[in-house]
């Protein structure tokens, strides 16, 4: 059953007429596109002849299948333009193939002696355009120290799709936008050390960066520019900027994923921002996503200084353990700042949540969920009426330091147990809402330094009284 859900899925995120819309672009742009020569046939005889080094020097180049760089053949290999070509993929599959045959890890001990030969393949200084609905950008399969670098992929399926099996992987100053599937793909693949950096992946409508099962490992998203990547109209989604999923492996512990850093990020659209309130773009979307799963919660994640905004949830986490969020601004969430469900170890800290001009719920929910921190964040206009912070059916909470103001809401606990609540301070909530709901429902919940400035229900059936 999981598996057909998961299929409707992405077909609802990538429907036919987005893939043949995006390639379309190209013969807009380039209208004499098909009287181009097919370059295929000399640029391949180029790299065959030439140990696997091609420097495009013309401006346009079209091809009709795919540049096949074998690494066995050729070892170390490098694609480069400094004259800013355009190669143009007017057929299925990859512009640019790049196969080696590493078996190993990053540990020198598990390389074969071949694969030393098959270091840092480089792609560097060219743009490559989709001209076919399945034209993808760059493949890399079995790779070690792959560099991709000063790229441009636009109007094809996929940007840079990574698959079975690859090593320290580096994609810096990066262009990869417009593409009717995903922006940066890792796709089922065995993955450890990928540095992303300085990039911008923009609309992309199946997801911006997408790690989808595989095992990986040391995933880095640093100082990228990240928005847009999900549908462009009212199609319900679940895809997101950043996307790291295997919720769809549910019984193979084989597939995992942990041990990711997302620093210093500007994540944000679409939703409807700047728009009227009752037009949303790409329901359900969101800017990062953590989809786990039970036999293997993804873990080791940090999420600290980027600036999220205008999706339907900013950051959505279910099955995750040891995660870090702290010192990001979130605004103009619709409906949602955060949603973190049966996970553990999660710690929410030094975050502000405000939707700026904007008027939205904001809401920030937490659900089965046991032995998390939410501490020292502040919360503006969360337009809620049933809690702008949500906790329900959770266990074993410290919530400390949090600042509410003019929210239509405050704190709601629900079946939650051995929960303190301290130091807390809410004011302005709504007249006929309130500042804190802790009703029978909950157990062993300790208050203790809050200020509050409206009404406040609390009837713990176990539990010491507010100090």
């Amino acid at each position: 059953m999981r598996t057909l859900i998961f299929a409707v899925v992405l077909l609802i995120t990538l429907p036919g007429s987005v893939a043949i819309g995006q390639w379309q672009k190209t013969v807009e742009q380039i209208p004499n596109l098909k009287a181009l020569p097919d370059s295929t046939a000399e640029l391949q005889t180029l790299i065959d002849s030439q140990d696997g080094i091609l420097q495009l020097t013309k401006k346009l180049y079209r091809i009709t299948s795919s540049l096949k760089l074998d690494l066995s053949k050729h070892g170390a290999i490098s694609v480069t333009s400094t004259f800013g070509s355009t190669l143009i993929m007017d057929g299925p599959g990859p512009a640019i193939s790049v196969i080696g045959n590493h078996q190993g890890t990053a540990s020198p001990k598990s390389f074969l002696p071949a694969t030393w030969n098959q270091r840092m393949p480089i792609l560097s200084g060219f743009e490559i355009l989709g001209g076919h609905p399945e034209a993808d950008g760059i493949t890399l399969e079995q790779t070690v120290g792959a560099v991709v670098d000063r790229m441009s992929v636009r109007w094809c399926r996929h940007g840079i799709h990574l698959t079975i099996r690859n090593r320290n992987v580096i994609v810096s100053n990066c262009h990869l936008y417009k593409n009717s599937g995903v922006g940066l793909y890792l796709d089922d693949v065995n993955l450890h050390q990928i540095n992303v950096a300085n990039t911008h992946i923009s609309y992309n409508h199946g997801g911006g960066i997408v790690v989808r099962d595989g095992n990986v490992r040391n995933l880095q998203v640093t100082g990228c520019d990240i928005e847009g990547n999900m549908p462009d109209d009212s199609t319900d989604t679940r895809t997101a900027n950043i996307w790291i999923d295997v919720s769809g492996s549910t019984e193979d512990a084989s597939k995992s994923i942990a041990e990711i850093a997302i620093t210093g990020n500007t994540i944000q659209h679409s939703a409807n921002y700047g728009a009227d309130k009752e037009r949303t773009i790409a329901p359900g979307g969101a800017n990062i996503r953590l989809s786990g799963k039970e036999i293997y919660p993804i873990n080791s994640v940090t999420i600290t200084g980027n600036v999220m905004s205008d999706t339907s949830t900013l950051l959505d986490i279910s099955y995750a353990h040891d995660v870090t969020v702290s010192a990001n601004t979130f605004f103009a969430p619709m409906p949602n700042n955060l949603v973190v469900e049966n996970s553990q170890r999660v710690v929410v800290s030094g975050n502000t949540f405000n939707p700026r001009q904007f008027i939205r719920p904001g809401i920030l929910r937490f659900s089965n969920c046991q032995d998390c921190i939410l501490s020292n964040s502040t919360f503006h206009q969360l337009a809620t009426e049933r809690g702008g912070i949500q906790i329900i059916h959770c266990a074993g909470f410290l919530i400390n330091g949090l600042v509410l103001s003019e929210c239509g809401s405050g704190i709601l606990l629900k079946n939650t147990v051995s929960t303190t609540l301290s130091n807390c301070r809410v004011r302005g909530t709504a007249d006929n809402s309130f500042d804190l709901l802790v009703d029978e429902s909950n157990d062993k919940i300790q208050l203790n330094g809050n200020s509050f400035s409206g009404f406040k229900l609390f009837r713990p059936t176990s539990s010491q009284p507010d100090r």
